[in-house]
């Protein structure tokens, strides 16, 4: 058996990144957004692991640009999935919360949880073991992996080398930042040497990563203002993403269907939503978050252009059948 190694895979939005452990037991974290389900496929099979072979999927949280692979790894190979046993009752229950796929308006794919983890917990790969410690904040059943003996971290969108997840405290709780700081200083006490993040590039000084963030969330508790701003931008830039843009009399009417846009403009800013769809246009532009091309806005960050169909596709858990879901 040849040595086991950590691939890191960084990818464009709409997929998040994901780390592959190469070992006698295969394991792959987080799959990626739903029409990245081949693609992610294809990654795996040319980093020499075939699907078929897969020991567990892990995922650190169940945000849909993490989560959307599920569907294809367990219906066509059966894998055996695992996360945190939050975010697992709240999946396997068909949970109208769960993924916040509703409140964000985001397709995602029936999947099951079949290993629920626990902080403390230890995943072995053959050679290694990885350690799972429950880091809440970006989400509560969020976790992050750390391997000992390459000293590695997992982090998942807890922090990325200079940005931070972004806080849905509508749906995780108004005191989501007080969590995410709490989970930075836990990750701090470990030994790392390189960590991977589900967005960006790979960061090679951990610790100081770990520190700017934890700055930026104590700024925070004093400017609460920006944490929805962070997340509103994050959230439309995304939406923006899977739809490849929006035509600009479309705009109105799809953000006041939108969970999110209403508890933002209502209870953040204390505005009618009809009164805070330009504003938030605005900041999308003054941010540059996104811009105007021929009538469309567009999402400034780079991605992978979804297929049509994802643009439309209506998938959320409250369509999912429990239990019986894949058969």
């Amino acid at each position: 058996m040849k040595k086991s190694s950590i691939i890191f895979f960084e990818r464009k939005f709409p997929s998040a990144n994901m780390i592959l452990i190469k070992d006698q037991l295969p394991i792959l974290i987080d799959t990626g957004f739903g029409s990245e389900a081949k693609d992610t496929e294809q990654l795996i099979r040319e980093a020499g692991v075939s699907p078929e072979d897969l020991h567990l999927i892990v995922n650190t949280h169940y945000h849909s640009d993490h989560v959307g692979g599920n569907f294809h790894f367990q219906k066509n190979y059966d894998v055996t999935i695992a996360a945190h046993k939050w975010d697992a009752n709240l999946i396997n229950s068909c949970d109208l919360e769960a993924c916040s796929a509703e409140w964000l308006d985001q397709p995602v794919e029936p999947y099951r949880v079949d290993k629920k983890l626990s902080d403390n917990d230890e995943i072995h790969t053959g050679s290694r073991t990885l350690k799972v410690i429950h880091t809440p904040g970006h989400t509560l059943g969020h976790i992050s992996l750390y391997e000992p003996e390459e000293e590695v971290l997992i982090c998942g969108d807890l922090f990325h080398k200079n940005d931070i997840g972004w806080l849905n405290i509508f749906r995780e709780g108004a005191s989501s930042i007080q969590r995410s700081i709490e989970s930075l200083d836990r990750l701090s006490r470990f030994r790392i040497r390189q960590a991977y993040s589900g967005h960006g590039t790979q960061i090679e000084n951990p610790i100081a990563s770990i520190d700017a963030a934890r700055e930026r969330f104590e700024k925070w508790l004093t400017m609460p203002e920006k944490v929805s701003w962070h997340a509103m931008k994050r959230i439309f830039a995304f939406t923006l993403i899977i739809k490849n843009g929006l035509a600009r009399e479309e705009i109105d009417s799809y953000l006041l269907k939108c969970g999110w846009f209403q508890d933002f403009a209502r209870y953040s800013f204390q505005l009618q939503p009809e009164e805070f769809i330009q504003i938030l246009l605005d900041e999308m532009i003054r941010s540059k978050a996104a811009s105007w091309h021929n009538n469309y806005l567009i999402a400034t960050t780079p991605y992978q252009v979804p297929q049509e169909k994802w643009g439309n596709k209506n998938i959320k858990p409250k369509d999912w059948k429990p239990q019986g879901i894949l058969t």
